[in-house]
């Protein structure tokens, strides 16, 4: 039985990659969306990927990306214009008749939220729920990277993390994991088709155990500040040279975290994904050197705008 192509979008990104190369060692065949070919895309191509560059937000792009696919992966980086986005993945998707479609949301996704990328989410859900292309949604909650994204110059430097995120809790997940989760839906889209998956690590945290468990692996102590939400959002825009759209999500997704709407734990990666999440201690290890040294955020935001 010839396997369907499967078009992966934001292919180069933390959950992008990964998902083409699991796709690959599973020997379905993968057509990678890029915005650029670079060092991220070339890999790809390399590892058996068919490798095509287009824009999200040309309808024609996006369309012929579609042509001969069968299941779809949708990741929008976190940046305005989502819901176009989507809206073009939506009609190219239903006009080639897709099979199915995996929808790379998240855990705050939904109508009340006060973050414009968040609510966006949940509108671009309803979205792909109308179009009626066997969309399933996966909502992680706070990926185990951001900890060195936002967090790894200053344990580095300080041994200190400075966010707001209040005494609430979260269960970090690797991109790996949640690639997991995404590629068990694509390889099997009828079992999961129009529903929703919350994808969490196995341990809901405040970021109080977080410092204590990064000052264990690290080999020394470390501090979580928990700094005002507004004193963070210009530290994003200002140091880090942050969009306003992204900080203002930042922002409000601190608060969600502060009102426990991250605190979740379950068994979608064990379940879906074919194995147990990584703990927190052993991404950790995983990643030793890159806590260990200084992390240049505005290059790491810079390298994922559409």
């Amino acid at each position: 039985m010839t396997r369907p192509i499967i078009l992966v979008t934001g292919a180069t990104g933390k959950t992008g990659a990964p998902v083409v190369e699991q796709l690959l060692e599973k020997e379905y065949p993968v057509r990678a969306f890029v915005h650029r070919i670079d060092d991220r895309s070339r890999r790809l191509s390399e590892l058996g990927a068919d490798v095509v560059v287009g824009d999200f937000h040309d309808l024609q792009s996006v369309r012929q990306a579609m042509k001969g696919v069968g299941r779809v992966y949708l990741c929008y980086p976190p940046f305005d214009g989502l819901l176009r986005a989507t809206t073009h993945i939506a009609i190219a998707a239903r006009a080639e008749g897709v099979e199915a479609v995996v929808n790379m949301s998240q855990i705050s996704a939904r109508e009340e939220a006060e973050s414009p990328l968040a609510h966006e989410h949940w509108q671009a859900e309803q979205v792909l729920d109308w179009a009626d292309v066997g969309v399933s949604h996966v909502r992680p909650t706070f990926f185990a990277e951001d900890l060195y994204l936002f967090t790894g110059d200053s344990i580095a430097r300080e041994g200190k993390i400075y966010v707001p995120f209040g005494h609430g809790k979260h269960a970090p997940v690797s991109a790996e994991d949640i690639a997991r989760v995404v590629v068990g839906i694509l390889v099997d889209p009828q079992a999961y088709a129009g529903k929703h998956y919350v994808v969490t690590g196995p341990c809901d945290l405040s970021v109080d155990e977080m410092a204590e468990i990064l000052g264990s692996e690290l080999g020394k102590p470390v501090e979580y500040v928990n700094i005002p939400v507004e004193a963070w959002k210009s530290m994003l825009v200002e140091k880090a040279a942050m969009p306003e759209y992204l900080a203002t999500h930042l922002a409000a997704v601190a608060v969600d975290h502060q009102n426990g709407i991250f605190s979740a734990e379950t068994d979608a990666v064990a379940v879906i994904g074919g194995r147990p999440p990584e703990s927190l201690q052993d991404f950790i290890r995983r990643h030793i050197e890159i806590f260990g040294g200084q992390r240049d955020l505005a290059k790491d935001v810079a390298s994922i705008k559409p």
